[in-house]
């Protein structure tokens, strides 16, 4: 018995040492458990929205202001005309337009049942419904405090119409994410370990002595990923045009140039992963921890990001996904160029040239 407790004891031990057990053991249970008990919820909060009034009498100023106050929603824009109602839409930041008819509080006076109609950004359909739910909830406890206190008011109407997505199909939202991680997994995933496996087998420093230089070596390695992922990319976005009906209203050149950038990121992110890897589980950890689930959870891809907490909204900040994501809703759905969707590209350029730089800094490290 003291020979098992020993060789107990000797475990244990072995186990606290090795950092990357206690990870598994305690680091990713915590984390997990804090992720998803903030990511997943069903709440709105400060979502951003955009009001056109085209009344401007004390009634509809009121419902804008109780609106403001729910803490939900967050008056970002104030519409004047008609044609900034697209435009709206398409720069991304407003999920809702709130709209009055012309002689709002007239027609409430003088019984005439008035409408607010609801423009709702249903690129998302599950967010499409709960601000509507929401919208329409605070509207009804407006229009029924104004009846206890007269009669003979009619109930104020909201009524709401999907843009983008009219029969809100969830493969609108569905198709992007999954390419998303789908790509991240084929290229940053895989080139990982591929690299780490000659690094681990030790036929690196063999490849490393012969008349290729190394950055020749490295792109050999990738060259038939991107390859790959490109292609898997094509085939994901001819389904879910051929098979799901997801439109593509933008351009079609705009989208695979797209789809090619975020393909190099997420391999400049799979060399950098390889760089600070000295094994194949190594990588597969590092892999799966930082790039698996922030992708699932903090890219917008199953869960709005406005809805989570802000110390969560500045991690997604630096989630490649979320802004791929947001570049194949807005050119797929919305048909937006490049005009709309230059930020987003710019932070994926910024991003790959990061990574690059910093793997290959790490590479001549090590070669030292």
């Amino acid at each position: 018995m003291k020979r098992f407790v020993g060789f107990m004891k000797k475990e244990f031990i072995h186990i606290f040492r090795d950092v990357r057990t206690l990870l598994i053991l305690f680091g990713m249970p915590v984390a997990q458990i804090l992720i998803f008990g903030y990511v997943i919820t069903n709440e709105i909060k400060e979502a951003q929205i955009a009001v056109y009034d085209r009344s401007k009498d004390d009634i509809t100023q009121e419902i804008t202001d109780k609106l403001g106050a729910s803490g939900y929603f967050r008056v970002s824009k104030i519409i004047h005309h008609e044609a900034e109602i697209e435009e709206t839409f398409k720069q991304g930041e407003i999920k809702e337009i709130v709209i009055f008819e012309q002689d709002f509080g007239k027609k409430l006076i003088n019984n005439n049942s008035p409408q607010i109609q609801l423009l709702l950004d249903a690129t998302d359909a599950n967010m499409a419904n709960l601000l509507q739910n929401y919208t329409s909830g605070i509207i009804r406890d407006y229009s029924q405090n104004i009846k206890l206190k007269q009669i003979n008011v009619p109930v104020i109407q909201a009524k709401p119409r999907m843009v983008f997505n009219n029969e809100l199909k969830g493969v609108y939202m569905f198709v992007p994410g999954t390419m998303a991680l789908i790509l991240m997994i084929v290229t940053a995933m895989m080139t990982s370990i591929s690299i780490s496996r000659e690094k681990e087998m030790g036929s690196m420093e063999v490849l490393l002595v012969s008349p290729l230089r190394s950055f020749q070596i490295i792109l050999g390695k990738v060259a038939p990923y991107v390859l790959l992922a490109f292609l898997n990319g094509v085939v994901i976005i001819l389904l879910g045009y051929f098979v799901f009906d997801m439109p593509i209203n933008g351009s079609w050149v705009l989208l695979l140039a797209e789809t090619l950038l975020y393909i190099i990121m997420a391999l400049s992110l799979g060399i950098l992963i390889s760089t600070v890897s000295n094994t194949q589980e190594v990588a597969m950890f590092i892999s799966m921890f930082a790039l698996l689930l922030p992708t699932m959870l903090l890219s917008g891809f199953i869960f709005p990001v406005e809805n989570m907490p802000w110390p969560l909204q500045w991690l997604s900040t630096v989630i490649p996904a979320k802004y791929f994501i947001i570049l194949i809703k807005d050119i797929m759905i919305k048909g937006t160029g490049l005009a709309f969707v230059w930020k987003e590209t710019l932070v994926l350029v910024g991003m790959t040239l990061i990574f690059i730089i910093v793997s290959i800094r790490k590479f001549k490290i090590r070669l030292e």
